[in-house]
């Protein structure tokens, strides 16, 4: 019989919102979700109180998801134990792409605490950025929990990607934020979905920055309506004029040997 019961990353995101409405609404999964406390991240509050609100919403309009979502567990980042393998592994495939650091932290936690099938709600992009790692070719699918998913073929078992990406399961990538939407409206679950956050720097009012990398996914992919008119004009400015001024400066540094920083993704 399967196994119904899943590890789930959490973040009070959109996408991991999404995952966990199936896993509990559709496929009647135990989840056991995980939320990993980036120390510097100005946001870590307002994603805290986002999936408090979320479990009492569903544990008041849909009381069996009481019995299977269990209680969140927490942990830093910083008290990850280093791991030489999958660092080096990182390090590794940051020399030919852009990859982003939760994949070498997450892999870590992974690692520490004996998990092979942590669910990254890892979707689709419309657009997809090609200096950016793209996972979807080493992928196969795979059955977990009852739900149709992807892991990293073990024909790969020689690459650093397997790695670090082995300790994970990617139940969402063939979805984007589009299709996502248009399911969640379909079955009705606007309103929670509506609660999720996903800005890394909040503004003293805790409306989205508009700058951060997920906001500017979220723009990128037609979901700008999450953020107030006034910051998406904070963004165009930040894009068109800010960042490409930044840029130059950087590289002119660069060439005159004052600046020594590894390039990567302004955006991430």
């Amino acid at each position: 019989m399967e196994n119904k019961k899943v590890n789930l990353l959490w973040t009070g995101g959109w996408d991991s919102t999404f995952q966990l409405l199936q896993l509990l609404l559709i496929y009647k999964c135990e989840v056991s979700p995980y939320y990993l406390i980036h120390e510097k991240r100005p946001s870590t509050g307002k994603e805290i109180r986002v999936m408090k609100q979320i479990k009492n919403y569903l544990f008041l309009n849909h009381p069996f998801t009481a019995e299977l979502l269990k209680p969140t567990q927490y942990n830093a980042v910083g008290d990850i134990p280093p791991n030489s393998e999958i660092s080096d592994a990182y390090r590794s495939i940051l020399n030919k792409y852009h990859v982003g650091t939760q994949y070498e932290w997450l892999a870590r936690f992974c690692c520490s605490k004996n998990i092979t099938q942590m669910q990254l709600s890892v979707q689709d992009h419309e657009n997809p950025d090609p200096s950016h790692f793209n996972l979807k070719p080493l992928l196969k699918k795979a059955m977990i929990g009852g739900q149709e998913s992807f892991i990293i073929d073990p024909i790969h078992m020689a690459l650093d990607d397997f790695r670090i990406f082995k300790y994970f399961t990617f139940p969402l990538m063939e979805l984007t934020k589009i299709k996502m939407r248009k399911i969640s409206n379909d079955l009705g679950w606007q309103d929670i979905m509506n609660m999720t956050w996903f800005c890394h720097y909040p503004t003293q009012n805790e409306k989205p920055c508009g700058i951060c990398r997920p906001c500017i996914v979220a723009l990128d992919e037609s979901f700008g309506w999450r953020i107030p008119a006034s910051r998406r004009a904070v963004s165009f400015y930040y894009r068109k004029v800010f960042w490409p001024a930044k840029l130059g400066l950087r590289s002119q540094l660069i060439n005159v040997g004052l600046f020594k920083g590894k390039k990567r993704d302004p955006l991430a």
